[in-house]
């Protein structure tokens, strides 16, 4: 019986025993230039895990990196941490796909992701991909499109649609009484990223997470310390995200809803994304739909098409 298979049998009889280390699903991570790979590889292979985390375990990795300071100045040093941590260090892709499961995406720079990602679809390995899923609205769509001709499960998401107050907003009674919001967050760029991709991306998913699809016209006012990015629904709800390159850098949000004004000031660690990956990679059940993240690139893209055209309103397809 194969591993797959083996998990699928403890699901549907509801058993919850730890695989042994031969029975455990092997993650490979490809683009270790973020310190995503140091805390993913810590929680997964952490010997006191408990739930889905406690089945699988980081066996691999491919450094990839790219012309980004960001990817090329720390590739070498989170590469050098997974070989102390035990981590097979591999020269390329195919060689990575030959020795695991499924995948962790984790490149900083979005550009390289479709070709990267195109590797390990076409070898039907579930896919995780860390944000930013691509360098471009383009490549993203061509990601998700890949992924459904070979029925391969792929999802990408920010740990921020994960901070409790956010994510509450999915369930139905309380995504109806949300009439607009506003959520703020760190925004440095990255040339030759477009502007929100880099780090902008995760206030943009949060906003998301609340308000839901179905933004239609975006526009964007822009300074050298600050975006703001409003969009119109198509119900006629507003929800803005604020990019802060200056002053105090947080995430939080204030959400309107209909009967009170709810504040959001925290942020959240890396656990709730790290449980939902696992699950996903049990599962093969995305937890975002496709549709929704080419929506959050669709509405950045928009931002910087309304940035080239001094702030006017930019129209996107809900």
């Amino acid at each position: 019986m194969s591993m797959i298979n083996r998990l699928a049998v403890m699901l549907l009889f509801g058993v919850t025993t730890n695989l042994s280390a031969a029975e455990e699903l092997r993650i490979g991570m490809i683009g270790l230039d973020t310190s995503h790979v140091i805390a993913f590889t810590k929680a997964f292979n952490d010997p006191e895990a408990t739930g889905d985390l406690a089945e699988m375990r980081v066996v691999a990795g491919f450094p990839g990196g790219t012309d980004i300071p960001p990817s090329r100045d720390r590739v070498a040093g989170f590469t050098q941490q997974l070989k102390e941590m035990g981590i097979e260090i591999v020269d390329s892709i195919p060689d990575l796909l030959s020795k695991v499961d499924v995948v962790l995406l984790e490149s900083v720079d979005g550009r390289p992701h479709l070709e990267q990602a195109r590797l390990v679809i076409e070898a039907g390995k579930p896919l995780f991909i860390d944000k930013p899923v691509a360098g471009s609205l383009k490549d993203a769509v061509a990601i998700f499109r890949l992924a459904e001709k070979h029925d391969v499960p792929c999802f990408s998401s920010s740990s921020l649609r994960y901070v409790p107050e956010a994510i509450a907003y999915r369930n139905e009674k309380m995504a109806e009484r949300v009439n607009g919001c506003v959520v703020w967050g760190p925004c440095s760029i990255q040339p030759p990223m477009p502007d929100l991709f880099f780090y902008g991306v995760h206030g943009v998913e949060m906003l998301y997470t609340i308000m839901g699809t179905g933004c239609v016209s975006v526009t964007r006012s822009s300074t050298e310390s600050t975006d703001v990015v409003t969009g119109v629904w198509q119900d006629g709800r507003i929800g803005t995200y604020r990019g802060l390159r200056s002053g105090k850098k947080s995430f939080g949000a204030v959400v309107f809803e209909t009967d009170r004004i709810a504040l959001i000031e925290r942020s959240v660690g890396y656990q709730p994304l790290l449980d939902q990956i696992a699950r996903f990679f049990k599962s093969g059940k995305a937890p975002v739909a496709a549709a929704e993240t080419i929506e959050i690139f669709a509405f950045m893209e928009a931002a910087d098409e309304s940035k080239r055209l001094g702030g006017k309103p930019v129209q996107i397809n809900p």
